[in-house]
């Protein structure tokens, strides 16, 4: 689809104004960003290190779930990627970003596409804490 303008699952750090770029466009009203980013803590304790894994299938799956936001929404152009691998805090984990005419169908559009991606692409977070124990949390989580 022509709206879809930049889809990945990287293992290198992400950028922001890739993104922002991939999106531009004179026909966009508005441009909503979402950034992803790794805390120091989840469910109460505190995180120590992070790694993502990805399903052989997961840019496949990215890409379903980014041409069912572009069919159901009109939007100008969007754009995500996710990173795998070992993440330090602060790191950017997931970038999204969706133009569209309007700053309500960009905001929509951009719900939408961050949520259907976590709940539907098959990456996984492992994460340690300090008090060594260890979790994972896939898709949906």
């Amino acid at each position: 689809m022509k709206a879809i303008r930049l889809l990945g699952i990287r293992d290198t750090p992400l950028s922001v104004e890739e993104v922002l770029a991939a999106v531009g466009d004179h026909a966009a009203g508005g441009t909503t960003l979402f950034v992803g980013t790794v805390r120091d803590h989840d469910g109460g304790k505190p995180v120590t290190q992070l790694a993502y894994s990805a399903h052989p299938s997961a840019e496949a799956e990215l890409r379903r779930v980014a041409e069912k936001v572009a069919a159901d929404f009109p939007i100008t152009a969007l754009a995500a990627v996710h990173r795998v691998g070992e993440l330090e805090l602060g790191d950017a984990a997931v970038i999204v970003a969706v133009s569209a005419p309007h700053r309500g169908e960009a905001f929509e559009a951009s719900r939408r596409l961050i949520d259907d991606l976590k709940k539907e692409v098959p990456i996984w977070k492992h994460q340690a804490f300090a008090d060594g124990s260890t979790e994972w949390v896939g898709a949906g989580g």
